[in-house]
């Protein structure tokens, strides 16, 4: 999962993606400061023992 942090006129507000390819999309088109962040879980598959 994808969040974008976005901070404009003294407000802050977050988007939720599934793919990075559509949360730097977003991020092309959003104004103001922004942080792009992928949110990884310990008990997602890719950390799962063989």
């Amino acid at each position: 999962m994808w969040i974008i942090t976005c901070y404009l006129d003294s407000n802050i507000s977050q988007f939720e993606f599934e793919t990075e390819e559509e949360a730097r999309d977003a991020l092309k088109n959003m104004k103001g400061c922004k942080i792009l962040s992928e949110v990884v879980y310990f008990n997602d598959p890719c950390f799962q023992a063989a």
